[in-house]
């Protein structure tokens, strides 16, 4: 087979989007340009996944508009979920080791969030990010007064400061700490996600790659984010967003506009649609 465009000897057949920096813009608007290159890839017979470290009801929104048949990877692969929400699998923290994680964030004077099943647990109603968060998934969290009692189960923990060298910091720290017991990354400059070491976004990749038989040279990954780099090992071609970081950038093997220049879609029309995917 003639080497493609994007360098690839193969044909894409799937690909895996990140959602917040790349799927949707900063104010988490869905494009129309977006919306009819998700339906120009299953047009050429291109299967198309979001993976994000959103719950699931954060991701709701998108399933119609670009008619998502395939699994939905939440809380960074650590919850699968059918196009209905239905639950497939999940892999949940250890209940000593979420507390120590807690812990760890929380000496780093990083606000706590804490993921289980459908829910979403905080310290306070208004703190840093919670408004935010609330409109940009479309459900608020549930107030409790410490964390004592729902550490069982649970799929995330997320670490939430504006003191970013802070949530750096927390991230190596969580590296350090847990090791092999966690996967601990940004999945946005503020937000530092810890979740069970198997979910994570290489894991997805390697997950989807499984239920629809494709080698990694048949899947295009796209994102900004230092965890986006976990998928972009596990695919034939990698993509990296415009606003991504330098570090980002150098991971993929090909780099797109900005999520506020339609930089998703145009990687799509440019480095899949016209590489012979068809």
């Amino acid at each position: 087979m003639s080497v493609g465009k994007n360098g690839n000897s193969e044909t894409i057949q799937l690909l895996i989007a990140d959602v917040d920096g790349t799927l949707v813009t900063q104010d988490k608007v869905l494009t129309p340009r977006a919306i009819a290159a998700v339906a120009k890839l299953k047009d050429a017979g291109i299967k198309f996944a979001i993976t994000s470290g959103r719950p699931p009801r954060g991701m709701e929104m998108l399933i119609k508009p670009l008619n998502i048949t395939t699994p939905i990877s939440a809380f960074n692969g650590g919850l699968f979920v059918n196009p209905d929400l239905s639950i497939v699998d999940q892999k949940v923290l250890p209940a000593d080791v979420a507390g120590q994680v807690v812990k760890s964030i929380s000496d780093h004077h990083l606000e706590v969030w804490v993921y289980r099943g459908n829910d979403w647990f905080a310290l306070a109603a208004h703190g840093s990010h919670v408004d935010r968060e609330s409109w940009t998934v479309k459900f608020k969290p549930k107030i409790v007064s410490t964390f004592d009692g729902v550490l069982d189960n649970v799929v995330k923990i997320v670490g939430v400061s504006d003191d970013l060298e802070a949530v750096a910091r927390a991230e190596s720290d969580a590296q350090e700490q847990f090791g092999d017991h966690v996967s601990a990354t940004r999945s946005q400059p503020y937000y530092l996600d810890v979740t069970h070491p198997d979910a994570n976004k290489g894991g997805v990749a390697l997950r989807l790659a499984k239920e629809f038989n494709l080698s990694a040279s048949r899947i295009a990954t796209i994102g900004d984010m230092p965890n986006d780099v976990l998928m972009f090992a596990h695919s034939g071609l990698s993509i990296a967003m415009g606003n991504a970081d330098a570090h980002v950038k150098r991971a993929a093997r090909r780099v797109t506009k900005s999520n506020e220049e339609e930089g998703f879609a145009i990687a799509v029309e440019k480095y899949i649609l016209r590489s012979g995917a068809r």
